[in-house]
């Protein structure tokens, strides 16, 4: 399993510069088809339902207060341990969503039930910290 550092490096190698909110964003598509086409989850960390949409808080600490995000981030990190598979779905995801903005795929989240549940009762900008389970993502990009 990959750790989400590895991921992040991986897609910042192959996209380059981004919004920190964009990175999270492409995180959280990456680890959601990678369950569907892989029945397995890419990385084990847990999203949660921010109000912006989904967050890997320990990726939200390694990038907070910036607000673009490159390689430097992750030096102490690389994707060589990615495998081919993990590779191909980040790069499908890439090719889907890489050029939509970090706002776009923001209010894709927010259109989805996986975060609509994980908020179930919160205000639009309220904070949570609540988890969007892997059970709920797998459940919901397989009906697609």
């Amino acid at each position: 399993m990959a750790s989400i550092f590895e991921v992040a490096r991986y897609i910042l190698e192959k996209s380059g510069e981004m919004t920190a909110m964009k990175l999270q964003k492409l995180m959280y598509y990456a680890q959601a088809w990678y369950m569907v086409w892989d029945e397995e989850t890419l990385f084990e960390d847990d999203f949660q339902a921010w109000a912006n949409g989904p967050v890997l808080p320990d990726l939200y600490h390694r990038h907070r207060g910036r607000f673009k995000v490159d390689l430097n981030l992750f030096e102490d990190s690389s994707s060589e341990r990615l495998l081919p598979n993990q590779r191909d779905t980040i790069d499908r995801v890439l090719i889907f969503y890489g050029s939509k903005s970090a706002q776009w795929l923001s209010n894709l989240t927010h259109q989805e039930d996986p975060w609509v549940n994980a908020r179930h009762g919160l205000a639009p900008g309220d904070p949570s910290n609540e988890v969007i389970s892997k059970a709920g993502i797998h459940e919901y990009y397989s009906s697609l």
